[in-house]
């Protein structure tokens, strides 16, 4: 980054002018003064020169895969039979990584059993329940690759 800094600094004054060189020592000068905490909000607030008293909530981004590629078991059980890998695609009218309200709280999918249990989380990993039925969650939105989650902490 020492070399390339002013090459790339250049361009980016040729394409946009207002571009301007910052550092870390200046970005937690702005981030003490306005007393926020540490974090790639607050800092990106603080590099930008608008550091308002009340920051607006960010967000919580996650991509994952749309579908299972292995379509068998590894291990091949006697008589050559190959299982399949491939569980049901709804389960109860939920599919992997679906968003669902339960108890007032939105949560993704993570984990469906076909007795009907789901195992629910929020996108940072924190277990909401891993066993809850499917009667008490309702249906908010289907999954995509991308998944979005409006951090309220």
């Amino acid at each position: 980054m020492t070399i390339m800094r002013p090459f790339l600094l250049k361009e980016l004054r040729e394409i946009y002018p207002n571009v301007r060189e910052t550092f870390g020592y200046v970005t937690k000068h702005h981030r003490q003064q306005a007393g926020l905490d540490k974090s790639h909000v607050n800092d990106a607030r603080c590099i930008e020169g608008n550091v308002p008293t009340v920051l607006s909530k960010p967000y919580l981004i996650k991509f994952v895969r749309a579908n299972n590629r292995q379509l068998h078991k590894c291990k091949i059980a006697k008589g050559g039979y190959r299982k399949s890998n491939k569980a049901e695609k709804y389960v109860f009218g939920f599919r992997l990584f679906d968003m669902a309200e339960y108890q007032g709280q939105e949560c993704f999918i993570f984990g469906r059993r076909s007795s009907g249990s789901f195992d629910i989380r929020l996108l940072d990993g924190t277990k909401v329940s891993a066993s809850i039925s499917y009667k008490k969650l309702k249906l908010i939105k289907r999954s995509t690759t991308i998944l979005i989650e409006r951090c309220f902490s």
